[in-house]
């Protein structure tokens, strides 16, 4: 499945609906590109909601990474929400689970970053 970054506002937080696939090429790069807008554009609370990302491989693991750090550098902060069982399963194995704001549901997701 091709992978789609769908954004929307929740009050001061973007929230980004992701689907697809988050792997080497078109995937990370799309990533990559749109937190990169967001921010150019001054979103500083960007919310990632994964629970249709469908496959993610190492490429797509170090976007997300790349990503996080993107925001923390323009003073702002991104959180991960509904993790998929291949984003959840790549995260605890790379032990990110340490690195990412991680939430279950939409509303304290949001919440959090107040």
């Amino acid at each position: 499945m091709r992978f789609r970054a769908t954004p929307r506002l929740s009050g001061k937080v973007l929230i980004v609906d992701m689907s697809g696939s988050l792997v080497l090429g078109e995937g990370s790069a799309a990533l990559r590109a749109a937190v990169r807008k967001y921010l150019d554009e001054g979103h500083r609370r960007i919310l990632l909601n994964l629970a249709l990302v469908d496959h993610l491989d190492s490429s797509g693991i170090g976007e997300l990474v790349s990503s996080y750090t993107a925001a923390k550098r323009a003073q702002g902060d991104l959180k991960l929400m509904k993790l998929s069982r291949a984003v959840d399963s790549a995260l605890l194995i790379t032990k990110l689970y340490t690195v990412f704001d991680i939430h279950t549901d939409e509303a304290t997701a949001v919440a959090s970053f107040t």
